[in-house]
């Protein structure tokens, strides 16, 4: 084969790794380091927009604390991310 016949190829398959698999490699490492942060008394967001409180946490799920008395378990994929505690204003 020629240069010329295999050249666009090759394009081909560094244009689909550049668009598709290193996008989906570094969301899947984004998602890992969030599982990791995830520990008891860590504020979360759930991928539905609800906000709660880890108060344990399991090998597949999560239970997480959404008011005083409510208390969720969730599966950990259900995490979208782990949210900063808040800042006290320095006034």
């Amino acid at each position: 084969m020629k240069l010329a016949e295999i050249l666009p190829l090759v394009l081909l398959v560094l244009v689909f790794w550049f668009l598709i698999l290193r996008p989906m490699r570094k969301r899947q490492q984004q998602f890992a380091k969030t599982q990791g942060a995830v520990e008891v008394g860590t504020r979360v967001m759930l991928a539905s927009g609800i906000f709660g409180d880890v108060v344990s946490v399991g090998d597949e799920t999560v239970e997480l604390r959404i008011s005083p008395e409510t208390t969720v378990t969730v599966l950990r994929q259900a995490i979208a991310r782990v949210v900063a505690p808040e800042q006290p204003e320095g006034n």
